[in-house]
C-alpha cells in the first residue's frame, strides 16, 4: 500500500510503499478516506516527546476517517508515535476496536477528519467550564482548530456573547468566520492589563468563562478579564508552558483555574463528545477552516503544519 512513511526523526514523511497492515487480536482494518495532519503527529515523529522516539520507519497519524470491511463509516483514534505501530496516514491501517466510532451524521469525510480530536477537546473544555445560558465567554487562540470549534460549541450551549482572542491576519479571519461576536487581536507588546481591558470591552463586561489553548501571558490577561467566580479552562500551552497569574486577581475574584486533556477521557466519553460536535457541524453551528490535499502531498501538508499558522491540513485518498 501507499503511506506517509517517517524514515528520520524530525523530517517530513515520504509518500512511499509500506507493508499492508494485518488485523487481528481485537484490531480491525480500516480503509482510509481522510485524515488530518496535526501538531501531535509532528511532535511524536520528532522523537523529542515524552513518549520517546518511535521506532523507524513508521506511519504517523493519530486519527482519521475510513470504512470497515462491511462499509461502515468510522472515525478512529490511534496511538501512532506514542506506542509501537503505524497510524492513519496510509491507504489502510489497523486500530483497536475500542478506538472506533461509527459516524452517521450528514458530513463529508474530510470535514469529520478536520474536526476529530480538536472537536473533542473544544467540546470537553466547554463542558469542563460548566458554561451556563447567558454567560460571556472568551476563546483564546481562537484562530486555531480547537478555538474555532469552541466558538461554535459555546454559542450552541447558550453563551450570550463569545469573543475570540488571537493573532491578527489569517487567524483573526478564521475566528470571525467561525462565529465570534467580535475578535480581539493580540498587540505587539505583552501588556496584560491593556489586553484584559480590550477583552472586557469586546465582551461588554467581564467574562464568565475562558477557554484557553495557549496559556502564557495571554492567560494572565484573561484572568484579569474574568468576572468574580469566573472559570478558566486550560488545554494547551502554545504561547508558553508557564504563565504569571496575579494572586490578588485569583483571590480577589475567587477564580477557578481548571485543566483539561482528551487523554483523561474513556472511549465512550470520547465518542460522545465527537458525536456531539459532529452533530453541531452538520447543523451549521460549528465551522472549522481546513485544506484538503491528496495523501501524496503529505510532505507539503506536514511542512505547512510546522509553520504553526497554517489552516488545518486534511489528507484524502
Amino acid at each position: 500500500m501507499k503511506a506517509a512513511v517517517v524514515t528520520a526523526h524530525g523530517e517530513a514523511p515520504e509518500y512511499a510503499e509500506h507493508p499492508d497492515p494485518l488485523p487481528g487480536n481485537d484490531r480491525v482494518l480500516v480503509r482510509m478516506t481522510a485524515a488530518p495532519v496535526v501538531p501531535l503527529d509532528l511532535l511524536c515523529a520528532s522523537g523529542t516527546s515524552y513518549f520517546g522516539p518511535p521506532a523507524l520507519p513508521y506511519v504517523p497519524g493519530v486519527q482519521g476517517v475510513g470504512r470497515l470491511d462491511d462499509g461502515t463509516r468510522v472515525w478512529v483514534n490511534s496511538s501512532a508515535g506514542m506506542a509501537p505501530g503505524d497510524g492513519t496516514l496510509a491507504e489502510q491501517y489497523v486500530v483497536s476496536q475500542a478506538d472506533v466510532v461509527p459516524v452517521e451524521v450528514a458530513l463529508v469525510d474530510t470535514a469529520v477528519a478536520a474536526l476529530g480530536l480538536s472537536g473533542v477537546a473544544a467540546w470537553g473544555a466547554v463542558t469542563r467550564a460548566a458554561l451556563q445560558d447567558g454567560e460571556r465567554m472568551l476563546v483564546l487562540g481562537a484562530g486555531g482548530a480547537v478555538g474555532q470549534v469552541a466558538l461554535g460549541v459555546a454559542r450552541a450551549r447558550g453563551a450570550a456573547r463569545v469573543v475570540a482572542v488571537c493573532r491578527p491576519g489569517a487567524s483573526a479571519d478564521r475566528a470571525a468566520a467561525a462565529g465570534a461576536d467580535e475578535v480581539v487581536t493580540l498587540p505587539e507588546g505583552e501588556d496584560d492589563v491593556a489586553l484584559a481591558e480590550a477583552m472586557q470591552a469586546a465582551l461588554g463586561g467581564p467574562a464568565d468563562v475562558v477557554v484557553d489553548p495557549v496559556f502564557g501571558w495571554v492567560a494572565g490577561a484573561a484572568c484579569r478579564a474574568l468576572a468574580p467566580r469566573g472559570r478558566l479552562v486550560n488545554l494547551g500551552g502554545s504561547a508558553g508552558d508557564g504563565a504569571t497569574l496575579s494572586s490578588a486577581v485569583l483571590r480577589g475574584k475567587s477564580l477557578t483555574v481548571l485543566g483539561y486533556t482528551n487523554n483523561s477521557l474513556t472511549p465512550d466519553q470520547r465518542a460522545e463528545a465527537l458525536t456531539g460536535v459532529l452533530g453541531l457541524a452538520a447543523a451549521g453551528q460549528v465551522r472549522l477552516a481546513h485544506e484538503v490535499r491528496p495523501l501524496a502531498e503529505v510532505a507539503d501538508a506536514w511542512r505547512a503544519v510546522a509553520t504553526g499558522v497554517a489552516v488545518r491540513q486534511v489528507l484524502s485518498t
